[in-house]
């Protein structure tokens, strides 16, 4: 069983590291339906596990420059507070009854749906936004801030959405910025509210912490070498297929 979690690791590593898609949205329904690991233990660990591989990818962009503190902080301003809220909510339930884990379920289903939809538009969404704004200037800080919330409550119950939704979402909020600034202030937002939304799970008592370590064993090794495949491979044809597999998942959690 071991290995077969070092495997998982290293395949959603790889695939993070030629798609640039966030892990949660690979890794938590993987622990689901293969490992049949429970609803809230497979969040509470994907949690963690990105917030330590995303840490990495902070150093990156930061040196070449690819972080917008600003939007962050404006990300984080809306995020950590629901966050937070999230998790209180979380502690006045069973997270392990059946209601909840079908709540967590559904809600991952969905998310999944939507990142696919995110997945598969994003390259559009781009052209589009590059041709004028989706808000007048005066909303973008607050539409930051709402993003952000929204985001927070998400990646907290599902551990999906800081990646190809925060992305998403931010190229309309901002289309005027390089992809690379985006991506690159997108993880930055990304790992501390994974870290806060994953130190509220381990209060809660739903992280596997010898999962989370052999889990990481398969995914650095995985994420080194997808990032240096990227370019050797096309990426557009990659996307169709993760599209589609997220597409499927997600409808498979939320019709169950």
């Amino acid at each position: 069983m071991e290995f077969g979690y070092i495997v998982a690791g290293f395949i959603v590593g790889a695939l993070v590291g030629l798609t640039g898609v966030g892990g949660g949205s690979l890794m938590t329904p993987i622990l689901l339906l293969f490992f049949s690991i429970k609803p809230a233990v497979a969040v509470g660990t994907d949690l963690l596990y990105a917030s330590l591989t995303k840490s990495v990818g902070i150093f990156a962009h930061g040196k070449l420059g690819n972080i917008d503190w600003r939007m962050v902080k404006l990300l984080a301003a809306g995020s950590i507070p629901a966050s937070i809220a999230t998790i209180l909510f979380l502690k006045t339930i069973d997270v392990q009854s059946s209601s909840a884990v079908s709540t967590i379920k559904f809600w991952l289903g969905i998310a999944l749906i939507v990142t696919s939809v995110a997945v598969l538009l994003r390259n559009k969404l781009m052209q589009l936004a590059q041709n004028g704004r989706w808000l007048s200037e005066q909303y973008v800080a607050p539409g930051t801030i709402l993003l952000g919330m929204i985001l927070g409550a998400l990646v907290t119950l599902t551990s999906v959405g800081a990646g190809a939704l925060g992305v998403t979402a931010l190229i309309m909020l901002y289309p005027r910025e390089k992809i690379t600034t985006i991506v690159g202030s997108d993880i930055a937002h990304a790992v501390p509210l994974t870290l806060v939304a994953g130190l509220g799970h381990a209060s809660l008592g739903t992280i596997n912490y010898g999962l989370l370590g052999t889990l990481l064993i398969g995914s650095i090794p995985g994420i080194y070498l997808g990032s240096h495949m990227s370019s050797k491979v096309a990426e557009h044809w990659l996307r169709i297929a993760l599209a589609g597999i997220l597409i499927f998942v997600g409808t498979k959690l939320v019709f169950n």
